[in-house]
């Protein structure tokens, strides 16, 4: 869904900069002239978002004039929604189902950048594990990610639909992974990028298996029609397990309404003509390069990007659009 802006007036960068300071400072602690901070809400330890997001910040850092764009780590999707509707943050990731109500409505006060990739539900569970199928999760120690993250609201509603009643726990990507390798559960779900860096870390440690959710993918089509599509999980993903039907889940780059057109404009075209060096190298949390770390950039095209659903673009996301229609 794409919001008709104002007419935009044709600025130079450096002064699009020198305005969007004005506006977003009340969130830095210190801004000189010709400078902007933006803070980009990302995700837990051992997620995929947590790399994306700042491989993205790095990027609009180095490419757009005048930007310095910091992450900060959190419990992914519903995290990063509380903290963009507060002013914490300027931009965040979050998944669609999140986002959207089930009067198909986004928050207020935020829209979308573009759409970049999909992950995939995972349950995970250790190769000789009892659990062969989605119904027998029923008594198990399931953790469900982390609280308000993707994966902590996408497993509430598939195990809902079950109707199954497990003994849930409230456990980030990498502690979940850390938990089933030690025994201390039995199961984990995880929404999340194709590989994701905490299920690739286990299952390298330990055998797994991944329990396919081809049901489950049904009753969430039939319940919540939008944001869900049927998907696998291919069999490279991770070592010696097969390819795995699940459903798979669009995540957005969002921001506040209030950062100006041009500048979110600027982030835009950053996303979409350096993506080749997004997927090349990313940064750990202490700034060292990682090369080939998000795989997920790769799904970052124009044609699928403009696809947010009922999310309205950012006025600058929908002009840049616009100029680059093909």
């Amino acid at each position: 869904m794409v919001r008709d802006p104002e007419p935009r007036p044709r600025l130079s960068r450096r002064a699009v900069l020198l305005g969007a300071g004005g506006l977003v400072a009340g969130c830095s602690r210190r801004r000189e002239a010709g400078e902007v901070r933006l803070r980009l809400a990302t995700g837990p330890a051992g997620a995929v978002y947590r790399r994306i997001g700042g491989s993205l910040a790095a990027h609009i850092s180095e490419q757009v004039p005048g930007a310095t764009v910091t992450t900060v780590p959190s419990r992914a999707s519903t995290d990063n929604i509380r903290m963009l509707r507060a002013g914490a943050v300027h931009l965040g990731l979050t998944s669609l189902d999140a986002l959207i109500s089930t009067d198909g409505r986004a928050p207020g006060g935020l829209s979308a950048v573009c759409r970049l990739y999909d992950s995939h539900l995972h349950l995970v569970v250790l190769a000789g594990s009892a659990i062969d199928a989605f119904g027998d999760l029923k008594g198990r120690r399931v953790s469900l990610g982390a609280r308000d993250s993707g994966t902590e609201f996408i497993s509430l509603r598939v195990l809902g639909l079950g109707p199954v009643r497990a003994d849930v726990r409230y456990l980030s990507q990498a502690e979940s992974a850390a938990a089933l390798r030690d025994g201390e559960i039995d199961a984990m779900f995880s929404l999340t990028g194709v590989p994701t860096p905490a299920i690739t870390e286990l299952a390298q440690r330990r055998p797994i298996r991944l329990i396919p959710l081809d049901a489950q993918a049904d009753a969430l089509f039939t319940a919540f029609p939008g944001p869900y599509a049927p998907a696998t999980i291919p069999a490279t993903a991770y070592a010696g397990v097969p390819a795995t039907r699940t459903v798979a889940v669009p995540n957005v780059l969002l921001a506040r309404d209030d950062l100006p057109a041009d500048l979110v404009y600027a982030i835009t075209d950053t996303i979409f003509t350096h993506t080749g060096t997004i997927t090349s190298a990313s940064r750990d949390e202490d700034g060292a390069a990682v090369p080939d770390a998000v795989p997920e950039a790769w799904q970052i095209n124009v044609r699928t990007g403009i696809a947010t659903a009922s999310v309205p673009l950012h006025p600058g996301a929908a002009a840049w659009f616009r100029d680059h229609k093909r």
